[in-house]
């Protein structure tokens, strides 16, 4: 995923993600000691980790806020009449200093936190929700923009700085910009309290995953694990004070890894119901009661601005545009594949069957027992694979080499950049022309001070006007191995490594005027299709050939075991559609609520919003319940986690549109690079689809993929 960046002032105006140049003078509310004072002076503005304090994060906030706040006053003041240099480029241009420690603070926060930060994030939360309504209900800045975008079309702009007018009125009347002043004081209040809710929910998830780890005793019910593996839950239990026991750390995600492996149906057990327990167990890091006032008061807040719902609210400037496009999508999809999901499980009970083990399929034996079924259908389990994903060689060797025969790009890791944690590689990335294009920062492994999943971050985000280039990031949670083990990744590992990148390359080959639309700032549910379409390079059997060799002998992967994984794709596709859609619906369901229809029980309203979608299969439960669901509760994808399977529509269709014309190529990658990846956000997300694509997407690709088709 793209991990949305907590934003200066929401949606507009200048971005945690961008790091911008400041202008002569802006440090001198900030002692000069403080890295934030000017802009790092490392190459490309890339952050001075070694030097920064989590005791530089408030200074810097607060001197940042001041100076945007004066800035964006000589703004709305200036006597002379708005023009789109005075009044919408001196936006852009503003906030700097807030753009440089926001970026950090925010990257730091989700990938490597404490405490302390923690604390600084519920402080900053509301703060920074409120310096966002200074800025957009000031009246007299609003009045300058809408005085041009009244007169847009007597301007004489160039096509991006008009969608870049555009933009900036449209986020400053759904920022609230046209209510009363009431309204407006109203409003103030829900941002406060939404910024703040949310903050403390992402660190209530974070911290009820750490405190539900399973504990089992012995050695043996972990059988079925590796000696890695067992070695490391040894060494996670004695780091929390159990020595001589073993612990299984929980990701985010419901299905946990480990069910894959473990032979002791007890232990599977006890790890599903730890990881679908999280949140609604009582406790200090419950949830409940944050979802139910999080829904609430954005229900609240998108009646206030004039929406039916918060879906209504948040859809309008994606590309699905409304709640009926997102509700036809994901009823389109429902039934076929809960159909699919329930042909497997008949598949797996097959099996149970056959060795005589008395029990109905349940959750936590969905991932062992699809491995047999795999075996049997195919003859390997994904086990087999892991030899032959040693994780340099499928950074270099296979997600760097897809990239330079897709762009011409290179790659070459250097050692003198200043890093957060010791694990973290940086690479200089040179385009094809030999000129530095980019900064890349690789961060593998899973800590317990990081959140779960994957994702990318732009610490120094792509602009001309600001003479900017691109620091971007890759966060995965690769378990580390023991020291001196190699990291032996899965495919679902690999595929995700492909994915990220996808987002960087978006990041990286941003080609924009104007830091508003720079990079991935696109809309949620455009912006994970080019990361979407990276994916297929994983198994493109050029790229395979090149990184997928044994670990121990060099040796390739074999050809046939190549071929079972090329004919297995549509293998359980069943239960990924149905689980990606349980949650996807989850979180339709609770943001079209309006302010009255809000429940007092989180689990009751689950559970009925699974059975009256149709997707109420126990043994395949959401991808995430609602309780540990951060991409719909945090505010990140909020009403949008329907955006993966919305992008992969044009995913689809575009790696169609690749295979038909030659697969791995200079030519094609120039053709996507310079029609779509390079343009950010500069116009109409389908507009750059069809200026790539020659028409519309259609779906029967994603039917195809999915194994939707014969239904």
């Amino acid at each position: 995923m793209k991990r949305p960046q907590m934003l200066i002032i929401a949606a507009s105006l200048a971005f945690a993600g961008t790091a911008f140049a400041a202008p002569a003078g802006s440090g001198a509310t900030l002692d000069a000691s403080n890295p934030f004072a000017k802009p790092s002076a490392l190459p490309f503005n890339y952050p001075a980790f070694d030097k920064i304090k989590d005791e530089h994060f408030l200074p810097a906030y607060a001197a940042g806020m001041r100076e945007q706040l004066r800035e964006v006053a000589s703004i709305a003041d200036n006597k002379a009449a708005p023009t789109f240099d005075n009044t919408i480029v001196a936006l852009e241009r503003s906030g700097q200093m807030l753009s440089r420690v926001a970026a950090v603070f925010s990257n730091l926060q989700t990938a490597n936190t404490n405490d302390r930060l923690d604390a600084i994030d519920r402080e900053m939360s509301p703060k920074l929700a409120a310096h966002s309504d200074a800025i957009h209900l000031n009246p007299k800045l609003f009045k300058r923009v809408e005085t041009l975008y009244n007169k847009r079309s007597s301007l004489g702009l160039d096509a991006e700085a008009a969608f870049l007018l555009e933009r900036y009125y449209k986020e400053f009347v759904r920022a609230g910009a046209k209510l009363s002043s009431a309204d407006k004081e109203k409003l103030k209040a829900y941002n406060g309290q939404i910024a703040s809710l949310q903050s403390e929910f992402s660190q209530r998830v974070l911290k009820e995953a750490n405190a539900s780890a399973l504990i089992v005793n012995t050695r043996e019910e972990l059988a079925g694990l590796s000696d890695a593996e067992i070695a490391a839950a040894a060494a996670e239990a004695k780091k929390r004070g159990m020595d001589g026991k073993y612990a299984i750390a929980i990701v985010n995600t419901t299905i946990q890894p480990p069910l894959a492996s473990l032979t002791n149906r007890s232990v599977r057990e006890r790890l599903q119901a730890a990881s679908m327990n999280r949140g609604s167990r009582g406790g200090e890091f419950d949830s409940r009661d944050l979802v139910l006032k999080l829904v609430k008061l954005r229900a609240e807040r998108a009646t206030l601005l004039g929406y039916p719902n918060y879906a209504a609210y948040s859809q309008e400037l994606e590309t699905a545009k409304n709640p009926a496009a997102v509700n036809k999508l994901l009823a389109e999809l429902a039934k076929p594949a809960v159909d699919n999901a329930k042909k497997e499980a008949g598949e797996i009970q097959k099996i149970i069957d056959a060795e005589k083990g008395g029990f109905k399929v349940a959750a936590h034996d969905w991932a062992y027992y699809t491995d047999k079924v795999r075996a049997a259908q195919y003859n390997f389990d994904e086990n087999q694979l892991r030899p032959y994903f040693e994780m340099n060689n499928v950074l270099v060797n296979g997600v760097f080499f897809a990239a330079t025969k897709e762009y011409g790009i290179t790659f070459k890791e250097r050692k003198d950049l200043p890093v957060y944690d010791p694990d973290v590689r940086t690479f200089d990335v040179i385009d094809a022309n030999g000129k530095p294009l980019a900064i890349f920062i690789f961060d593998p492994y899973a800590r317990a001070n990081k959140q779960g999943g994957a994702w990318m971050n732009e610490y120094v985000s792509q602009s001309h006007l600001l003479g900017k280039h691109p620091v971007v990031g890759n966060h995965l949670n690769i378990p580390k191995p023991p020291a001196g083990e190699p990291t032996l990744m899965t495919y679902d590992e690999v595929r995700t490594a492909f994915h990220e990148f996808g987002h960087a390359l978006h990041g990286m080959f941003s080609d924009v005027k104007y830091p508003h639309f720079s990079g991935t700032n696109v809309p949620r549910d455009f912006v994970e299709y080019p990361s979407q379409v990276n994916e297929m390079w994983a198994i493109w059997p050029e790229v395979l050939a090149n990184y997928a060799k044994h670990y121990k002998t060099g040796a390739p992967m074999p050809k046939e075991l190549l071929d079972k994984v090329v004919a297995s794709k549509k293998f359980n596709q069943g239960f990924m559609t149905t689980e990606y859609l349980a949650a996807s619906l989850l979180d339709q369901k609770w943001h079209q609520l309006t302010p009255a229809q809000v429940p007092t029980d989180v689990l009751a309203f689950e559970a009925k919003a699974l059975k009256d979608a149709g997707v109420d299969f126990a043994p395949v439960p959401p991808r995430y319940r609602t309780t540990y669901f951060s991409h719909s509760m945090n505010g990140g994808y909020s009403a949008g986690y329907y955006a993966y399977l919305w992008s992969e529509k044009l995913d689809a269709d575009t790696v169609q549109w690749f295979t038909e014309n030659g697969g791995l190529s200079r030519k094609n990658g120039d053709h996507f690079r310079k029609t779509l990846l390079s343009r950010g956000g500069t116009a109409e997300a389908m507009d750059l689809f069809r200026n790539f694509r020659g028409r519309d997407p259609i779906i029967e690709p994603l039917l195809e993929r999915r194994g939707l088709t014969a239904q």
